[in-house]
């Protein structure tokens, strides 16, 4: 029994160690650029079969990163849509939006990757959907596009729609260009996370509230 305890408590630190080096690597040099050797390697494994052995295919070990962020993320959102004081209140919602994972960024201390991977993973064909697959899991994300519907009740369904895929690469690629600047010591227009999600949430709103040209 000991033996087993043994072997699985080292079995999930080589798989900490080599989802750490695979996040890292990913976001600075993009997905299909980075071998598994190279991912072993980072994460000190002398085993070059060490990611195949613990998560399968490479799109298995994206969406392993993914799903190691989600719980957090999905703790936080699902916070402040409790804490939501007016149902109707665009504002409210788009903060619900935004601000999960400015605020897990902001957690994680510095320096972070998880933004830069994610800007990598949605802008791959083969690997953007496991991104869309695991935000459908989400209860409070449902929720909260559930909650701007009902406030946006005028919008035309394409518009709606357009405007909901330009909301979601506008919050992934903000928030990778600011942890890229963090990462290079570069400024940033806003000091802290919290004041990014800030300035975030004000253009997501104004997207949300635009005008539509009529026939569009």
């Amino acid at each position: 029994m000991a033996g087993r305890t043994l072997r699985g408590e080292q079995a999930g630190a080589t798989r900490e160690l080599l989802l750490t080096a695979a996040e890292r690597l990913f976001a600075e040099h993009g997905v299909y650029a980075v071998s598994n050797r190279q991912v072993s390697e980072a994460a000190g494994q002398g085993n070059n079969t060490a990611v195949g052995y613990h998560f399968g295919t490479k799109a298995d070990l994206v969406r392993a990163i993914v799903r190691k962020h989600a719980t957090r993320i999905e703790e936080i959102r699902a916070r402040l849509v409790a804490a939501l004081a007016d149902p109707g209140d665009v504002r409210g919602w788009v903060d619900c939006l935004v601000r999960p994972v400015l605020e897990h960024l902001a957690a994680l201390g510095a320096p972070t990757w998880y933004a830069r991977f994610c800007a990598q993973v949605v802008a791959d064909p083969a690997l953007h959907l496991i991104m869309v697959e695991e935000a459908l899991t989400s209860p409070s994300l449902q929720r909260i596009i559930e909650g701007l519907r009902r406030c946006l009740p005028d919008l035309p369904p394409q518009v709606r729609a357009e405007r909901g895929e330009m909301v979601r690469h506008l919050i992934v690629h903000v928030a990778a260009e600011r942890e890229r600047a963090l990462a290079e010591h570069t400024p940033t227009p806003r000091p802290t996370w919290d004041e990014a999600a800030t300035g975030l949430a004000d253009a997501v709103v104004g997207m949300w509230l635009a005008p539509v040209t009529p026939g569009s």
